[in-house]
């Protein structure tokens, strides 16, 4: 996903490394913070797979600074992305939001639609964090508080995504 958010906030024109790390950052939230250790051997790995160019320019100070540009093969590759998310980046919701922060990037409304019907279509399975033998335990059925709270907010957020979604594709 790192790739993803990198390639899509590189579509909106060049970046400084520090600029890209406090969007990546920013998308990603606090629980996933973007360390330098693992933005730029990415970086480095779209530049070598020639999706990202980097250029040397003149910092404000003596030090110069590194902007990066997505090439045609990169706007290419955040399509193909974008357009056919791995199955993962569909059900697990901070790799779906990366790929819901840059969908409006694909040009065919219904390339659009086809990535959030899987999404739906994932959300309409039933689930849950507790089970009793196969089937999900419901809130009420839950003794503990804490995870009693975690079926309530994951159903109320399932809820309001699933509403959202069938307006988008109506």
């Amino acid at each position: 996903m790192l790739e993803l958010a990198i390639l899509g906030f590189l579509a909106d024109g060049p970046l400084h490394g520090y600029e890209l790390r406090r969007r990546v950052a920013a998308l990603s939230g606090h629980t996933r913070p973007v360390s330098d250790g693992s933005l730029y051997p990415a970086i480095n790995r779209l530049v070598k797979a020639g999706l990202l160019e980097r250029r040397t320019e003149p910092g404000a100070s003596a030090a110069q600074r590194h902007v990066l540009n997505l090439t045609d093969h990169g706007r290419d590759d955040l399509l193909r992305r974008l357009k056919e998310p791995a199955e993962n980046d569909i059900t697990d919701g901070t790799r779906y939001f990366t790929v819901l922060a840059f969908l409006s990037l694909l040009p065919d409304v219904a390339d659009q639609h086809a990535v959030l019907r899987r999404r739906l279509r994932f959300l309409e399975q039933p689930a849950g964090f507790f089970y009793d033998g196969d089937r999900p335990l419901r809130s009420r059925e839950v003794d503990d508080p804490y995870r009693r709270g975690m079926l309530v907010i994951a159903r109320a957020t399932s809820r309001a995504e699933r509403a959202w979604l069938h307006e988008i594709l109506s």
